[in-house]
């Protein structure tokens, strides 16, 4: 079994979302040829990889993009916790997603069988589950209520329809990704680093995380891993709520994580979204763990450490250069 998949000579991975945080991160690690696509232009402008084919996920791709593919990485999808949920907020969320997966899918239909790619890895994410207190949730567990877990499963829906296809299909359930170029983490340091941090409403909400390298690992992985084939659930093997996540981040900034933010204040500033951050996920990485995924940051704190030290010495890095 490989361990993480490596685009070799003669060989080409497509990766969708590719200006997103985890798309950027992914492109850097596949090495190869790795075609991205982007809704615009400024596509061009992506660093490791070999083409960029402008699609918007509303109609099928190019064939030419699809040529000699192995493997499809899809990650587009409108941001979830940027702006404040309206209905045209929603239905972008919704269709982002679901569309442009609906429109792969039949890009790869169009292709000659045996020039098909052999798997595609589609994001999810752990909103399949829904709310569910401190229920543990596995890739086994039926999915929950709400808007988001209704996306998901619609999104699965689609990612799945490909192995009608004979291609094997990974919906991989992204937790909260721990990255300082974007996401969750970057928004809550200046906070912490203010020492104006802590807990989100009462703090009981479990809070599935994944440090951004392992999420690259886990995807690769995935892609590799003949025996993975369905959901796997992206989110480390150490389960904190959000009081602990709140006490670790502060602990590593060396800061006090003593200021609660009220769940009705939440609600206030950003409506229903806010059902994203008080939402409790206690998810564990099962069939990971069982396919023999290894996580470099397993544990919060050493994951926290290993990305604030990181940012810390880059700017050192470029002095020195």
């Amino acid at each position: 079994m490989i361990k993480e998949w490596t685009s070799g000579v003669g060989h080409r991975a497509l990766v969708t979302g590719a200006t997103g945080m985890v798309g950027r991160a992914l492109a850097a690690q596949l090495g190869g040829e790795v075609v991205a696509t982007s809704r615009s232009a400024s596509g061009a402008k992506l660093e490791h990889v070999s083409e960029v084919v402008t699609w918007d996920g509303s109609a099928p791709l190019d064939a030419a993009a699809l040529r000699d593919v192995e493997v499809v990485f899809h990650l587009a999808g409108e941001p979830v916790v940027e702006g404040r949920w309206n209905d045209a907020k929603k239905e972008r969320i919704l269709r982002s997603r679901v569309d442009s997966t609906r429109a792969l899918v039949r890009s790869i239909a169009k292709m000659d069988p045996a020039a098909r790619p052999r798997v595609l890895v589609c994001a999810s994410a752990v909103g399949f589950y829904g709310s569910r207190g401190d229920e543990l949730l596995t890739e086994t567990s039926a999915p929950g209520e709400g808007f988001l877990a209704d996306v998901c499963r619609a999104w699965e829906g689609e990612a799945a329809k490909a192995r009608e296809l004979g291609v094997r299909v990974v919906s991989v359930r992204i937790g909260i990704v721990l990255s300082t170029a974007g996401g969750a983490l970057a928004k809550m340091l200046p906070i912490f680093r203010a020492g104006l941090g802590g807990r989100l409403g009462d703090g009981k909400q479990w809070m599935p995380w994944i440090h951004i390298d392992d999420l690259v690992g886990l995807l690769r992985f995935a892609a590799a891993s003949e025996q993975l084939d369905g959901p796997v659930d992206a989110s480390a093997p150490e389960l904190v709520n959000n009081a602990a996540f709140s006490r670790a981040l502060g602990a590593a900034l060396h800061r006090p994580a003593l200021v609660p933010a009220p769940a009705f204040a939440l609600r206030v500033a950003l409506g229903e979204a806010a059902s994203v951050v008080l939402a409790s996920q206690r998810v564990a990485p099962a069939r990971a763990l069982e396919a023999g995924y290894r996580f470099a940051h397993p544990k919060l704190g050493e994951a926290l450490a290993d990305l604030l030290l990181s940012k810390a010495q880059a700017p050192a890095a470029a002095a020195a250069g």
